[in-house]
């Protein structure tokens, strides 16, 4: 078996054991965060049923994923870094599901350019949940009138998503961002990484974006 497959299996052993302790009735969605390793990394795992995968840069997503996609229906993509405006048309090629909204600029361009496909991309909210300079994401309290903004330019806004500050207790962060999703009325979270997942899951996060933890550190 390889490696990326068993770390995937024991990242799912500590996540069933968590969420029966915690007497949660819910399976969360595991994001493989691929970037920058490549295919011989990832073919075990999509060889062993794995299909939610994802990317930080749209053309190293392009290169790597079109012709896998293409043979392999199933699999979904996610864009987990930030996205530029003049990336989004290539960017629908091959995303099916964003993870960084965080401007209107954004949104607007994704409004225009999703009409030239059958399906569009479903969308994460990216929340600057921890008011940092350094950070992308809405602000907590202009969230609501941007997800209405969103709604009106017809955006399949599933969910939202956040980086919680480092150094600092996750569940802080990831307790207030479960209250602005059901304020919001939203039923996904894109929350907890490699270091912090087990958290995330406390607060029913319903995708969580591990790479280290499966991948391995990246050189």
């Amino acid at each position: 078996m390889h490696k990326t497959v068993q770390n995937l299996l024991n990242i799912k052993t500590q996540i069933k054991t968590k969420i029966i302790e915690l007497k949660y009735n819910y399976t969360p969605e595991i994001i493989a965060v691929s970037k920058t390793f490549l295919m011989d990394h990832i073919r075990p795992l999509i060889e062993s049923g794995h299909i939610h995968f994802g990317e930080n840069k749209v053309q190293e997503a392009l290169e790597k994923w079109l012709e896998i996609k293409e043979n392999n229906k199933s699999l979904k993509l996610h864009m987990v870094g930030k996205l530029q405006t003049n990336k989004v048309k290539f960017a629908l090629k091959i995303f099916d599901y964003i993870h960084s909204l965080d401007n209107l600029k954004l949104a607007k361009k994704i409004s225009d350019e999703q009409k030239n496909y059958a399906i569009k991309p479903k969308i994460f909210i990216q929340i600057n949940i921890g008011n940092e300079d350094q950070k992308s994401g809405v602000s907590k309290n202009n969230i609501l009138d941007f997800y209405t903004e969103c709604k009106k330019l017809n955006l399949d806004i599933i969910g939202t998503m956040c980086l919680p500050p480092m150094n600092k207790d996750p569940k802080i962060f990831f307790s207030e961002m479960k209250k602005i999703n059901s304020y919001l009325k939203l039923k996904e979270m894109s929350m907890g990484m490699s270091e912090d997942y087990i958290e995330a899951i406390e607060y029913t996060s319903t995708f969580l974006r591990i790479g280290s933890k499966i991948f391995g550190q990246r050189s």
